[in-house]
């Protein structure tokens, strides 16, 4: 049996690469120096040993290669159990190069973009499972149906969430440029990773070679986001084009309704009706995310318009991403991963829509460094209209040397003036007791807002909520 040791094994795609190798038949054995849920949680599941913190000692001798990630602190000059392992003579590899060869003779299908691909690619995942093509997948976020991260199936097809990030310390190439993609769902190009990708074309340009590999088939591109064309501008595959609603697109959505907790739609090809779908996912965004993933499949002939709409029907979402978090309360609770303004602004637009009548209350923690920098001040002028009020956690202070940080009282102040109430909140308690008294069942929606926990509140106020509002 082949036996590979992970460093960094916690990280998203470390532990999903770790379930596709496992799933091969390795060994996996592996280390990092925090373990936290949900990541944790599968480790365990998957039956994967792991070691808590860093140590020379941790690689196995009998080790065929070894995977190491691109955390900061995975680098020789800081880690002994990475200068132990390029001194090995043990096969090095990064996450990408594993899926680089795992790929070679799949369907890919790979998942790119500024934001909605984790949603895109579990979705496209989902669907796939339902109508029983038994695809192979990995993405960097846990969806409600599917449980796992990762899997190998023996379907042929191979979904990956396509990440323009670099592959390693050693090795500056964008990750989904190993990933052999034969179809790709871009949703986006909006500037993203300035640490990394200083200016726009900086950021464009990784994507400008993908589009351009050899061995790429199709393209399904939404025509709503920013800079598409700019990448798209010299590919040699088939491009087709999505939008929410511009006709202009060759794949659009007509006749939006809302109804209770769901989302109706028709989706366009052209002028004419595909189908009519039915979904639990809120927003526009998550419309338009459908929309790519129904030109995806119904495009390259995967699936068949009734499997779609069945698929699209069950599929319950990705974990943080708009996730209900109450199960019998009147005031409803959505968790959303605010970790970027695009994706605050849709969250926030999103629940608006879907409760036009209720008081919506958002809690917010300002976890990101984008957030918490002076640089973004001018951000909260708009970042939270439509709603009623807003509780502000203090941003915590983890990398606070390295940037010019915003105080809490700074951010309530900006959105106050905004026009928006905001209040100061520090612990999961002080939240509780200023919300009792602004709260009523089936007049409120609660939204909680951070890529973070919000110190600990989510699961309290869900048990309050469910407990003091039941149906």
């Amino acid at each position: 049996m082949s036996k590979a040791h992970i460093i960094g094994i916690c990280g998203s795609g470390m532990s999903a690469v770790a379930k596709l190798l496992k799933d091969s038949g390795w060994e996996i054995t592996g280390s990092d120096d925090g373990f936290y849920p949900p990541i944790s949680d599968l480790l365990i599941e998957y039956g994967i040993a792991c070691h808590s913190g860093y140590a020379a000692a941790n690689i196995p001798p009998d080790a065929d290669v070894i995977v190491i990630g691109k955390h900061a602190r995975l680098i020789p000059e800081e880690n002994d159990e990475v200068r132990a392992a390029f001194t090995s003579g043990i096969a090095i590899k990064s996450y990408p190069d594993v899926l680089e060869t795992m790929t070679v003779s799949t369907d890919n299908y790979v998942i790119c973009g500024s934001f909605g691909k984790s949603t895109c690619a579990s979705l496209t995942t989902w669907i796939l499972m339902q109508a029983g093509k038994d695809p192979s997948f990995m993405i960097g976020a846990l969806s409600r149906g599917l449980g796992v991260n990762a899997r190998l199936g023996e379907g042929g097809i191979f979904v990956l969430e396509g990440d323009e990030y670099p592959s390693a310390n050693w090795d500056n190439s964008s990750k989904f440029l190993h990933f052999n993609a034969r179809h790709i769902l871009l949703t986006s190009g909006e500037h993203d990773h300035v640490n990394v990708f200083p200016t726009v074309e900086d950021y464009l340009e990784p994507y400008k070679q993908l589009v351009g590999q050899s061995g790429l088939k199709t393209i399904t591109a939404c025509l709503d986001g920013e800079n598409v064309p700019l990448i798209l501008a010299e590919t040699a595959a088939a491009v087709t084009t999505y939008s929410l609603s511009n006709p202009q697109a060759d794949w659009r959505a007509g006749s939006i309704a809302r109804n209770g907790q769901y989302v109706e739609f028709d989706l366009l090809h052209g002028d004419r009706i595909v189908c009519r779908l039915e979904t639990l996912l809120l927003g526009e965004h998550n419309v338009q995310n459908i929309v790519g993933v129904s030109a995806l499949l119904l495009g390259t002939g995967a699936v068949t318009q009734e499997e779609l709409a069945e698929g699209v029907r069950t599929f319950q979402g990705v974990r943080r991403r708009l996730e209900m978090k109450t199960s019998g309360s009147s005031i409803p609770l959505y968790e959303d991963f605010g970790s970027s303004r695009a994706k605050l602004l849709a969250g926030v637009s999103a629940v608006r829509k879907q409760y036009p009548d209720r008081k919506l209350h958002i809690v917010f923690e300002p976890h990101t460094f984008s957030f918490r920098n002076r640089n973004a001040l001018a951000w909260y002028d708009d970042l939270f209209i439509g709603a009623n009020e807003v509780h502000v956690f203090e941003p915590p202070t983890h990398g606070a040397a390295g940037h010019e940080q915003l105080s809490l009282e700074e951010i309530v102040e900006r959105i106050n003036q905004s026009g928006v109430s905001a209040v100061p909140v520090r612990t999961k308690e002080e939240l509780l007791l200023s919300l009792k008294t602004r709260i009523a069942g089936n007049e409120s929606v609660v939204l909680v807002e951070t890529s973070g926990n919000a110190g600990g509140a989510i699961p309290y106020l869900t048990q309050y909520l469910d407990e003091t509002f039941g149906l």
